[in-house]
């Protein structure tokens, strides 16, 4: 039997845990999740999970931060200042918004902390800092895609 390997697109559903148990995503009720194993496409714990697998192989892996998102970076978390806000808008702790950088960037960031001058922001991944595990079932191994070199 075919076993994956590093260049083949792969099928797989998936379901993602982190260690207390709460679900942050899953496929169940989609299509499966489609990528290139070793392409970067997905986060390296998932890549590495995969390999050796046949269709049809049921695995639970457990990612650690480091293979994850990585740790959360302090450098990450911003104080913006509470005036830079429309006066109309109800800020909450746990908001989600986006950000512009000054190149025109969208930054998706968290509302962490409300304070009389300013507000902290987190623009870390949702996941980084965490450790995580996921069920998964390889449903189809692909050839792995052509590459068009030119001279």
């Amino acid at each position: 039997m075919q076993q994956v390997k590093s260049g083949d697109t792969v099928k797989v559903h998936y379901h993602g845990r982190l260690t207390d148990g709460t679900t942050f995503d899953s496929s169940a009720g989609r299509e499966p999740l489609q990528f290139e194993v070793g392409s970067g496409m997905v986060i390296p714990g998932f890549d590495n999970g995969v390999m050796g697998m046949v269709v049809g192989d049921k695995r639970t892996i457990n990612i650690p931060v480091a293979e994850a998102y990585g740790p959360k970076n302090p450098e990450m978390i911003v104080a913006f200042p509470v005036s830079e806000f429309p006066e109309d808008m109800d800020l909450e702790v746990g908001m989600r918004l986006n950000m512009t950088n000054s190149e025109g960037h969208v930054i998706p960031v968290v509302v962490t902390e409300i304070g009389e001058e300013n507000v902290m922001l987190d623009a870390n991944h949702p996941l980084a800092g965490e450790d995580l595990v996921f069920d998964i079932e390889l449903v189809e191994i692909g050839a792995a895609p052509s590459r068009i070199i030119m001279p």
